[in-house]
């Protein structure tokens, strides 16, 4: 199996080509090929296939480390799509590809750089099927009490906005009660936050990874709360890898500005790819 390694702001991903695949990726497959002991080490894979619309360049389909799949993800999609032009897919500096969250359309600007128009994002969603239209919530976990927002930006966002204790806020032990919370059937992403005018600092807890140095989407959702609460965008959100460009229009139309580079290109070993032939689902 060919693949080429990419990664935005520390988010990583394997790239595979579906025509390259030996067998169908399934939960244990992906789960062995992630892991960074065993396995190639990444934060999950990107899958793209040729589409039968001619609308689209390709399809994306998002795999997790832990073989569940995602919706979208904004650094994900930015990989998957500065691929696609480096590798003859299109020549066009804006094209739409489609992910299991819809349609997705960006805007090259360098060879490393892309604006991608995430879509609307809203308060509410079957993610949060108790919630009030405003998204707005409180939730349990680490025996407090943590007031949130819901935003639906292609998969569901739990941001939640703190102050000072940000830095030292321990996510590891209260992100997997939150992500798997009774309130969000498909569980949830959740993105801690503080505010300061046109920049937040955000720490994301991923569903499916667990604390990350960057999240596409948790930006996003961090950054839709902050601007419901009277931020001015575009907003700059800060995260442990770098910084992202997100603007908000009056209608919560999202685009996000950022970069994205290849890491390296390889080839799972005829000895491996044989092991995970057999596993199966």
């Amino acid at each position: 199996m060919k693949f080429e390694k990419w990664q935005a702001l520390g988010n990583d991903y394997l790239i595979v080509e579906r025509e390259n695949l030996p067998w169908a990726l399934n939960e244990p497959r992906i789960q062995m090929i992630c892991d960074p002991h065993f396995g190639v080490g990444s934060d999950g894979i990107l899958l793209i296939d040729h589409s039968d619309d001619d609308a689209y360049v390709a399809e994306l389909r998002i795999f997790n480390p832990d073989g569940s799949e995602a919706e979208l993800s904004g650094n994900g999609a930015r990989e998957a799509i500065l691929y696609l032009r480096r590798h003859g897919w299109t020549d066009a500096d804006s094209f739409t590809i489609l992910t299991k969250a819809g349609p997705v359309t960006p805007r090259i600007t360098s060879e490393r750089t892309c604006a991608v128009e995430m879509g609307r994002a809203s308060t509410t969603s079957p993610d949060f099927p108790s919630g009030a239209d405003d998204g707005l919530g409180t939730v349990t976990a680490g025996g407090s009490q943590w007031d949130f927002r819901h935003v639906s930006i292609g998969n569901p966002q739990c941001a939640i906005e703190v102050g000072p204790e940000l830095e030292a806020l321990d996510i590891g032990a209260v992100g997997p009660e939150i992500e798997n919370s009774g309130l969000f059937p498909n569980r949830s992403n959740v993105s801690f936050f503080r505010v300061s005018g046109s920049r937040v600092r955000a720490r994301i807890f991923e569903r499916g990874v667990g604390e990350t140095l960057s999240s596409g989407t948790g930006a996003s959702g961090a950054a839709v709360a902050a601007f419901l609460n009277g931020a001015p965008s575009p907003i700059i959100v800060e995260l442990d890898g770098g910084e992202l460009t997100v603007e908000i229009d009056e209608d919560l139309e999202v685009t996000l500005t950022g970069w994205a580079e290849a890491i390296m290109a390889g080839e799972l070993s005829p000895e491996f790819t044989e092991n995970l032939s057999g596993l199966s689902a």
